[in-house]
């Protein structure tokens, strides 16, 4: 008798722990409901560092002074100076994207540092391409982008405060920086919140 008892309670038991404590629902990623911690980089922090960093190269008419349009874009190295491990493509992927899209530049995967393709593949076959209808190496990047991304932090008695600053740099093939920004973003607060 006992066990006919405890099966039921056994029953709802289990879906009472499965089917509560989740309120998981989708929001716009960089959104007002995005969780903003002030200890470490966000979603939002990387849309608006690229955001504002593409349409700061592209108001800027470097990319218009190239020989042959559009001019082509490679990667360099962007270096972390946080103490946090973070992907650079959070940041790099959504300017290369805005840069496509505008017509003015292409990025190139098939260039990278210390002779290491974003694209080994693609590499593979430009240079089968090459050697097999005898052509001359492919276009030189017109530009690279390096940068750096910088933490500053600050704290007076429970409050914290972090500034990251997104600092990029686009060089042409004289060794020229031609195009400098930088975007920083301050956080500040006693916990991790909702919002920007």
């Amino acid at each position: 008798m006992k066990k006919i008892v405890l099966l039921p309670i056994i029953a709802v038991s289990a879906a009472i722990l499965t089917g509560c404590g989740t309120n998981a629902h989708y929001i716009q990623t960089g959104g007002r409901e995005s969780i903003v911690s002030v200890g470490s980089i966000n979603d939002q922090d990387f849309i608006q560092a690229a955001d504002s960093a593409a349409s700061d190269l592209l108001a800027s008419g470097v990319l218009d002074r190239v020989k042959n349009p559009p001019a082509v874009l490679a990667m360099s190295r962007i270096v972390n100076n946080t103490g946090q491990q973070i992907d650079i493509d959070l940041l790099t992927k959504k300017i290369r994207v805005a840069l496509n899209q505008s017509g003015k530049a292409v990025t190139t995967t098939t260039f990278g540092l210390g002779g290491q393709a974003e694209d080994p593949l693609a590499k593979g076959i430009q240079q089968q391409q090459e050697f097999m209808n005898d052509q001359k190496p492919a276009r030189l990047p017109d530009f690279t982008l390096s940068g750096k991304i910088i933490e500053t932090t600050a704290k007076a008695g429970n409050t914290s405060q972090a500034t990251y600053s997104f600092q990029l740099s686009l060089t042409d093939q004289q060794g020229i920086a031609v195009w400098e920004g930088e975007k920083q973003i301050t956080k500040q607060g006693s916990k991790s919140t909702v919002g920007f």
